[in-house]
């Protein structure tokens, strides 16, 4: 990109949350100008953007208008309005990752048909449009118990999910069109996040290990690295690249999986963008993934994904029972142990379960990341502020 060097390169970022935001510390390392599209005019990105513009990002006039604004547009989430993007792109401006990619990923049914398609393991499904076809569907013996329903589009953070163990469970079912899938036993969840520029160079981080609040099925630690197997690993970080590359994508690519209970790796499911699962990145590997994801679409070198010291991530969560003004406590009992890295979001209002922050913990050896880890746990809330 020539306009880099210039300092006059405008890029465009549809969502101003916590990946936005982090994804604009790393461009002012370059002097990139950067645009942010939100409705929120108090989001975590609108307050170090270069330029803030008010709007949904579902709205089709407001997605168009901003991208006429800017040189390269990006986004930080899936549900941005497809049609404005496609004609944005007709006209000529760069948008990665692609429209269509984003169109396929925000529909899980077209997701699950990819990986089938291409003969990328996942586990076996079928699509419904109403409860009463997969009502019907029981009834015939397609659907066998226990199974996960998913609705096709709008789902995240384990919204839009159900889990049907049997019949005194059928009340939970949701009524958009989605997929029903076969219910794995899972032994671990893990994620591997690749990149890919326009020259066609990959490179893929560690894999990384999840482990999640069973209450929100938020992740509540992220390991790096992971306990899997080298066989295992190999095989996830094989899909994820083939996957990137079958796409024909630029960008970053998170992709989610699990490890069966016979040891079986299969695709769960992923997202076009900077991701959750590597946000430890920032400080435990050469390369951040928010880095890579500029480096990506900009089509420049790769960085390095190479391990600088083991990490754990925790999520900072919003306690139950807490909405409000947000109010911190722990944060510097936790600053005192050594390699404690904290994130906070700079949102202004706390909710239960709502990502407020993160905390990366480094050390020599995993194990005493993990001891550290629990030591943070235990010490950070995060509370709404009263007056007494």
């Amino acid at each position: 990109m020539e306009k880099l060097i210039t300092s006059n390169l405008k890029l465009g970022i549809i969502a101003g949350g916590q990946l936005g935001k982090m994804l604009i510390q790393e461009a002012s390392k370059w002097d990139i100008r950067t645009f942010v599209l939100d409705n929120d005019e108090t989001c975590p990105a609108g307050s170090i953007a270069s330029h803030y513009v008010k709007g949904s990002n579902v709205n089709y006039d407001d997605v168009y208008q901003f991208g006429k604004l800017v040189d390269v547009l990006t986004f930080e989430m899936e549900n941005v309005n497809i049609e404005a993007l496609k004609k944005l792109k007709a006209e000529g401006l760069k948008i990665v990752p692609d429209p269509g990619i984003l169109e396929l990923i925000q529909d899980k049914g077209l997701q699950k048909e990819f990986y089938r398609g291409n003969g990328i393991a996942t586990s076996d499904f079928r699509l419904y449009d109403t409860v009463e076809d997969i009502l019907a569907g029981i009834e015939k013996g397609e659907i066998a118990y226990p199974f996960v329903q998913k609705i096709r589009q709008g789902g995240y953070d384990g919204r839009g999910v159900a889990v049907i163990n049997d019949e005194s469970d059928l009340s939970k079912l949701l009524s958009q069109p989605s997929l029903v899938e076969d219910k794995v036993t899972i032994e671990k969840e893990v994620s591997v996040i690749a990149a890919r520029n326009q020259k066609g160079e990959i490179r893929c981080y560690p894999l990384v290990e999840m482990e999640f609040t069973p209450n929100a099925n938020l992740v509540d630690e992220l390991i790096c690295p992971s306990s899997v197997s080298i066989e295992q690993s190999e095989k996830a970080i094989a899909y994820a690249s083939d996957i990137i590359e079958l796409l024909n994508m630029e960008g970053l690519l998170a992709v989610e999986f699990f490890i069966d209970s016979n040891g079986g790796v299969l695709v769960n499911e992923m997202a076009p963008r900077p991701h959750n699962s590597g946000h430890h990145t920032i400080e435990s590997i050469i390369t951040s993934q928010f880095e890579q994801h500029l480096r990506a679409i900009l089509n420049l070198p790769l960085g390095s994904t190479k391990l600088k010291l083991p990490s754990v991530m925790i999520n900072i969560l919003g306690e139950e029972g807490h909405e409000g003004p947000v109010m911190y406590e722990g944060l510097m009992e936790s600053m005192a142990i050594e390699g404690v890295k904290i994130h906070l979001y700079g949102k202004k209002i706390t909710k239960p379960f709502r990502k407020m922050g993160h905390v990366t913990i480094l050390s020599s050896t995993l194990e005493c990341a993990k001891k550290k880890a629990e030591q943070v746990k235990q010490l950070i809330r995060v509370k709404a502020w009263t007056k007494n």
